[in-house]
């Protein structure tokens, strides 16, 4: 076992988890770029490479090295071993309103960070700080945001609102929740043309990896129609297809290779990726679902293997109507920032399997969603007044930056969302006459000249949110629709008891998910505070949500650990 080395004081992290449990239990009874952008895609450029004690590396920028909770180095001299491999996001910095009221991103539905989590902790460590994407953290949980009608004329509804926040009563806390339209109650779907690409190289051999893939298939094949089709290919040190499409209706042929599957070999990813798209075109149905699903521990090592390679790969494979999920399964060698770049590109989504529980709830909740797209290239852009809003933070979304003039270019690629989907963003915003909240080792706020271009927000309004998609069948050079919504001053309430309780939990999870990746605005002492949100028998019932909670309670008492 590793020795951790956590650098919260380890007799405050103590007294916050005596806090944190005691009160659970109460209340259970880069710089600007020419589109003026200064907004995520530009963390602090000061870069630096950090090795984690989890098994793991990683590269990228660490705002806060003092702040992170496990530093690269396990007793004795010897370097921690290659592993799980993540690159920072960095942290968003606070931006004056003034020199840049845009703030744009594209949409993400990924759930991986946080499935990284489950995984961790389940195997009795801390998650790598540099594994932490706080949004996917908050889009992992539901938060009873209304849906559209299924004739509504945009396919979601966005959900605007505002109050103080928990934790600094000075800020208020901003959220824009978007809800997908539900999928049809009687079932039905478009018909389906599923490739799995199955890693079956020599590192898949472990209970969490390869038996869990087939156990993946297995689940899979309950959900689809009988008419819908399934093709596998394998890949190891050469490539191969098992299985080409058949009908779902040939379920013993399907699973007799399922069960037939062994693991052995080096790993050819790429050539693999080559041979699931063609089977993909074989079997390609007009106006379907025709996706290619990468089951892997993320580890290529034969052929074209950068990110740069495969992404390039991937961009290209996408203009042919095929998409693609990337499920990457068990720990050791897992790419991760490979694995989210080309499902982004893939136009699909990004998840982690830990064990037949969450294989069961994905096949189940998300499997069909993540393909039955309701709306492509989503961007969102925030526009803040900068008369009433001195600065502003998005919480999360590093890696998903558009640069502001590019919210209009309808060529540029966004995120897919699918029916069910919801996405959560999170603002901390700084109202005019108050002053930044201090944190020590964040980086400056971005400033710079005056903003002036034309505004779009009203002067009444304290923020206009605009949300520009495509249909699910756009080319990359159809036109987008684009819907808007304001808030107003008087829609911010005046106390943090005006946040709904799904406001409340969004805001606890996004502040733990700080402190675990080490932001500098993260703070410790908030644990208490996140401690009472997360126990409250409002949540009761949401099996997430309790997972949520016990899973907490358990890192806090890791962080106290000397």
């Amino acid at each position: 076992m590793r020795a951790w080395h956590i650098s919260i004081v380890t007799v405050a992290a103590w007294s916050i988890c005596s806090v944190a449990c005691s009160e659970f239990q109460d209340d259970a009874a880069s710089a600007p770029n020419d589109g003026g952008d200064h907004g995520p895609d530009h963390p602090d450029p000061t870069a630096e490479t950090y090795a984690y004690g989890t098994g793991g590396t990683s590269a990228g920028t660490a705002n806060s090295p003092s702040l992170t909770l496990a530093v690269g180095e396990e007793d004795g001299d010897e370097p921690a071993p290659a592993g799980d491999r993540y690159e920072s996001v960095g942290t968003n910095p606070f931006v004056i309103t003034a020199s840049d009221p845009l703030s744009t991103f594209g949409a993400d539905v990924d759930t991986a960070s946080y499935d990284l989590f489950r995984r961790d902790m389940m195997d009795g460590l801390l998650p790598d700080p540099t594994s932490v994407r706080l949004e996917e953290y908050v889009n992992y949980f539901d938060y009873g945001y209304e849906a559209p009608a299924a004739d509504a004329d945009h396919p979601f509804s966005l959900d605007l609102a505002a109050a103080p926040g928990l934790f600094d009563h000075d800020t208020v806390m901003l959220r824009v929740g978007i809800q997908a339209v539900l999928p049809p109650e009687d079932g039905e779907k478009r018909p389906a043309n599923l490739v799995f690409l199955v890693d079956t190289s020599g590192s898949m051999t472990s209970a969490d990896k390869l038996p869990l893939v087939q156990y993946t298939l297995t689940q899979t094949l309950e959900v689809l129609d009988p008419t819908d089709t399934v093709a596998i290919v394998t890949y190891a040190g050469s490539t191969a297809v098992r299985l080409p499409p058949t009908p779902v209706a040939g379920s013993e042929t399907i699973l007799d290779v399922i069960h037939s599957l062994a693991s052995g070999g080096s790993t050819a990813g790429a050539a693999g990726l080559d041979l699931a798209y063609a089977q993909a075109q074989a079997g390609f149905i007009e106006g379907g679902i025709n996706h290619v699903i990468l089951c892997t521990d993320g580890d290529f090592n034969v052929g074209p293997s950068s990110t740069a390679e495969l992404v390039a790969m991937i961009e290209e494979e996408r203009r042919t109507g095929v998409t693609l999920t990337v499920l990457g399964f068990g720990s050791g060698n897992l790419n991760d920032a490979m694995m989210e770049a080309i499902s982004n590109k893939g136009n699909g989504v990004y998840g982690v399997m830990t064990d037949e529980v969450s294989v069961a709830n994905y096949v189940a909740e998300r499997m069909l969603s993540t393909m039955n797209f309701v709306a492509k290239d989503m961007k969102i852009q925030v526009e803040l007044n900068p008369a009433l809003v001195y600065a502003y933070r998005l919480l999360g979304y590093e890696n998903r930056a558009i640069a502001d003039d590019e919210f209009r270019d309808d060529t540029v690629d966004a995120g897919e969302i699918g029916a069910g989907h919801s996405v959560t963003a999170l603002y901390e915003l700084v109202l005019t006459g108050h002053e930044i909240p201090s944190a020590d080792g964040a980086p400056e706020p971005i400033d710079g000249a005056v903003y002036t271009d034309a505004v779009e927000v009203a002067p009444e309004d304290l923020v206009m949110v605009k949300i520009r998609y495509k249909d699910v069948d756009a080319t990359e050079t159809d036109p987008a629709y684009e819907v808007a919504e304001a808030l107003a001053p008087k829609a911010v309430g005046t106390s943090e008891a005006e946040l709904d309780v799904s406001f409340q939990w969004a805001t606890a999870v996004a502040s733990f998910a700080e402190i675990l990746k080490g932001s500098p605005y993260a703070d410790p002492e908030r644990l208490s505070t996140v401690a009472r949100v997360v126990a409250r028998p409002a949540f009761d019932g949401d099996p997430d949500k309790e997972e949520f909670e016990s899973l907490f309670v358990s890192a806090v008492e890791m962080m106290a650990e000397p």
